[in-house]
Order: C-alpha cells, then structure tokens, then sequence
C-alpha cells in the first residue's frame, strides 16, 4: 500500500509541478508576444500551455506506474491523422506568426500580391487570413500561407516613387520646344520632387511619331493622385506650344496598272 501511495504522491506532485512550468510558459509567451495581434498572442500561449500540460499528465501516468506507451502511440496516431486533416489551418496559422515576424505590411498600407493578382490596401492581419481592399472597394480574403509565398509589394515602404508616361509628339514638331513645355509643368507642381530631377528624353522613333519618355519623382502618398493630374496637365501645355500629338497613321502606296499592263 505504501508503495502505491509513494506513486500518487510522486505522479500527483509531477503533475503539479507540470502545470506551474506550463503556467509560466503561457506568461513568458505572452510576454514574448505582447506586440503581436492578441489572437496570435492567445493562440500561442494556449498551445504551450495545453502541449506542456500534456507532456505533464503523461509524466505523472508514467510516475503512477501506469505504461503509457499504447497512450502515446494511439495519441501519435491520431496527431497524425489530424494533422493530414488540419494541414491547410496549420499552414496558414504558421504563414500568419511569420507574417508577424517579418512584417512585409500593415493594415492601411498599399501592396500588390503578383503571384494571387491581387492589389489593393491592407483592411486586416488575421492569424488565418489577410483582408484587402481592392482599388475599386471589394474585399478579398487571402489565406495566409499564398500571402507569405507571395512576392509582396509595399508601395508605402519608399519615401518617394517614380512616376512615367510615354508621349509621342509628330516627326515636325521641335523635340527641344516639347520637352521644355514639359519640364515647365513639372517645374510649377510643387510635389515633383526636384531631386531626383525630372527627365524628359526620347526613347524611340514610333510608327507615327517621335516617343519621349517622362520621368519624375513625388512623395509616396501623393503617387496616385499627382500620376492621375499631371498627364493632363502635360497635354494641354503641349497644345498651348504648339506641340502636335499624332493620331497614328500609316502610308499606302497604290500601283495603278493599266489595261495593257503598263502601269
């Protein structure tokens, strides 16, 4: 009886002190991550907990003499069936705590997911899922593990982006006058960025005119709006020079023969 009651003691104070290591576990996690989303942060905690807590009450087993072996084998097998079941969840909770860690974006900042053609701003980071606001207001949810596989493009990272058209100006218009009246328009937005300066030069000879290739640096946040205003801007300063866009155009030449083959 003695000995018996020796292997409770010793299974019950096991067990005991299991869930104090657990219970610390759980805390230390909290700390470790108390910036993260508090979804990610409970979710994390609880599985040290539970998964310690596990690891205690079969020490305790083993400690009370009970033979835990067929318990851990039937507990393997059914961590591995779920686990095949589970694989999808788990790979997005995993994409989701690294996502965290390597912080490519934030809710609020402009991305585009290339390899899920998907673009928009950032609505929401969940453990299992990333929400984005597309450009023309749908919500999209992307799971996860796409989004972590993704290349991933911020725009909000850079201070500065570069903004580019192509404009083609007819072969008799002066390229010297057309890229002064340019330069001009450029030169009185205040949001242009002088530094890099703007540049204006031709980048090849067209079918139907010369093309001249734009380029001009401005703030982040004003990207969109200056790309939308200054095209037209441009246009209408060319106009007022004198400057002639082309409508795109095509030479035939036509060989008239004559009724006895002369032409």
């Amino acid at each position: 009886v003695g000995v018996y009651v020796l292997k409770a003691i010793g299974a019950i104070a096991t067990f005991i002190a299991g869930l104090i290591v657990a219970m610390f576990l759980r805390k230390a996690t909290l700390r470790a991550l108390r910036l993260a989303p508090p979804e990610v942060a409970d979710l994390m905690s609880k599985i040290v907990y539970y998964g310690v807590a596990f690891m205690a009450g079969v020490a305790a087993l083993s400690v009370a003499g009970v033979n835990v072996s067929g318990l851990l084998l039937t507990g393997g097998i059914i961590g591995v069936a779920l686990g095949f079941a589970s694989q999808t969840v788990v790979s997005n909770f995993l994409s989701g705590v690294f996502l965290y860690i390597d912080r490519p974006f934030r809710p609020g900042d402009p991305i585009s997911l290339d390899d899920v053609n998907v673009s928009g701003i950032v609505y929401d980071v969940s453990v299992f899922s990333t929400r984005i606001r597309t450009w023309d207001g749908i919500f999209v949810r992307v799971p996860n593990d796409k989004v972590f596989n993704a290349t991933i493009k911020n725009f909000s990272m850079n201070v500065a982006r570069r903004v580019e058209y192509l404009i083609s100006i007819s072969y008799s218009s002066d390229i010297e006058l057309a890229r002064k009246a340019i330069l001009r328009v450029l030169d009185n937005e205040p949001l242009v960025l002088r530094e890099p300066a703007p540049e204006v030069f031709v980048e090849n000879l067209g079918d139907s005119g010369v093309i001249l290739r734009v380029r001009f640096w401005v703030p982040s946040q004003f990207w969109i709006n200056i790309k939308m205003e200054m095209l037209e801007r441009i246009k209408v300063e060319l106009e007022k020079s004198g400057i002639e866009i082309p409508f795109p155009q095509r030479v035939v030449w036509l060989h008239m023969v004559g009724g006895n083959g002369s032409s």
